[in-house]
């Protein structure tokens, strides 16, 4: 049973990965990541570097590399308790393993340590992360269509996800995200996205920084109305965002998305109704006829 479960979860995740292979991003990542690991274990790469071993072997960590290493580790698993998705697990794995790659690269020499951080800095400008292109009820506002759309019908209620394509927590959410808005969506209770990335006008009217010291992206707005009723996170004197957790579940604790989704179905309802009305006045025209006639 020890060997059939991983079997089983990695033949489950199997579709996954084979995704995440075929995008460039994460082989590429992946092989970043585990640059000084290749460099220093595989012989023909490790033989004539620097070694402060006692017994001198180069293709071995010695204690400050080891020392770094198991740092590195203690910092990812203290990042990855607060991860939600696989996507951030993976993400917060390569970004500090580069991190701890050019610390090992530049304290074994100096001119490794430049090669490499061109390196991350090459693939950070041509390759990007991958955007989520999956199932989703989502309408998509610039920053002329944002306020026309809120106004357009208050009965509507609007959960409205601010966003900028490079922010990681942002790529993170748009999965859960979707997956609300195939769960929730109504004709009393939609879903909307603005790129403030983008559109800095709008990032400015809703006050919603894009500065990545201030995290306040991505940022969740409720409106009712046409009015903001609350906001997540919410921001403190400071103007800095108060520690939130962007899970599924939280937003529907928080956002009360359950009544919200009764609520609507309900409203929804006499409009469904409504248009079956006007319908009767004709019949009953003849009838009043037929009697004068009569």
């Amino acid at each position: 049973m020890a060997v059939v479960a991983p079997l089983l979860a990695l033949l489950w995740g199997l579709p996954g990965l084979c995704r995440w292979l075929a995008r460039p991003y994460y082989p590429l990542s992946a092989l970043l990541a585990a640059a000084f690991l290749l460099v220093r274990k595989v012989p023909p790469l490790c033989r004539g570097l620097p070694s402060q071993r006692e017994d001198g072997n180069p293709c071995d960590f010695d204690w400050r590399e080891v020392e770094i290493l198991m740092f590195l580790s203690a910092i990812v698993m203290m990042k990855n308790r607060r991860s939600i998705t696989v996507e951030q697990h993976i993400g917060n794995i390569f970004m500090f393993s580069k991190v701890a790659n050019a610390i090992l690269f530049f304290r074994l020499d100096i001119r490794m340590g430049l090669l490499y951080l061109t390196l991350c800095i090459v693939f950070l400008m041509t390759c990007k992360p991958p955007l989520y292109m999956g199932p989703e009820y989502i309408k998509y506002f610039s920053d002329k269509t944002i306020d026309e759309e809120l106004e357009r019908d208050k009965r509507v209620t609007w959960i409205v996800e601010f966003f900028a394509n490079w922010s990681s927590e942002c790529q993170s959410f748009a999965p859960i995200f979707a997956d609300l808005s195939l769960k929730y969506n109504c004709s009393g209770l939609q879903f909307g996205k603005v790129d403030v990335g983008r559109y800095t006008d709008v990032s400015t009217r809703y006050k919603v920084s894009t500065s990545p010291l201030t995290k306040q992206l991505p940022t969740l707005i409720l409106f009712q109305g046409g009015t903001e009723i609350m906001r997540r996170p919410q921001i403190d004197k400071k103007g800095r965002a108060v520690s939130w957790t962007f899970s599924e579940e939280n937003v529907i604790r928080e956002f009360n998305l359950n009544e919200l989704y009764q609520k609507a179905k309900k409203q929804s309802k006499p409009r469904e109704e409504g248009p079956e009305e006007p319908s009767a006045v004709p019949a009953a025209a003849p009838q009043e006829e037929t009697k004068k006639n009569k």
